[in-house]
């Protein structure tokens, strides 16, 4: 099912600094100092913007600052999937939870590669019509089997994924590129993060 921007408002009760971003209190960068400063700064430089999911973890900025290296070390590192293979099981893993903030976010990441946003609109939709590839296939069959019924994966589904010749260490990023996002997709879901347009734009894709 596509996640469009009107789908992902939804009614929030905390406003900071005049715009409503969440359901609990955050810290607006005018507002940092200190530690929580110094990791919006970082934040800043490394993605081009500071992203709403990231401002409302700002009661934390230790915690905000290690999920930051693990986001970038699953997305952003060389080697190993292409950067478009992992958008793509961002945005899978994120509808499949009905996540509409990541779905949002990662489908205009996936549209930069991808250079195509009638197609990633289908995978929204229903991947099997959105002309992927067999491996492509394969890496979304296994995000979605692990996203619904992560107790029932076999080991037969990852010599699945060996089979359209994915490595061993491939095979773990994409497993891992998959947990992150259940995990993100219940703090932007539990917390009521908001995704206006202006705040999915102007990231460093």
């Amino acid at each position: 099912m596509k996640i469009d921007q009107a789908d992902a408002e939804t009614n929030r009760s905390h406003t900071q600094g005049g715009d409503v971003m969440s359901w609990i209190r955050t810290i607006d960068e005018a507002e940092a100092d200190g530690e929580l400063a110094r990791v919006y700064a970082g934040i800043a430089r490394k993605r081009g913007k500071l992203s709403n999911i990231m401002k409302v973890q700002s009661l934390d900025p230790a915690a905000m600052e290690a999920h930051l290296e693990l986001y970038m070390r699953l997305l952003f590192r060389k080697g190993g999937l292409s950067r478009a293979e992992r958008e793509l099981l961002a945005v899978v893993v994120s509808v499949e939870n009905g996540c509409g903030y990541c779905t949002l976010h990662h489908a205009e990441a996936l549209a930069s590669w991808w250079k195509d946003r009638g197609r990633v609109e289908r995978v929204q939709d229903d991947p099997a019509s959105a002309d992927l590839s067999s491996r492509e296939e394969a890496l979304v069959r296994y995000a979605r089997r692990l996203t619904r019924t992560p107790s029932e994966v076999e080991e037969s589904e990852v010599e699945g994924l060996r089979n359209e010749g994915l490595t061993d260490e491939e095979i773990l990023q994409a497993n891992m590129i998959i947990g992150y996002f259940n995990f993100v997709n219940r703090v932007a879901e539990g917390l009521g993060v908001d995704a206006p347009p202006e705040e999915v734009e102007g990231y460093r894709y």
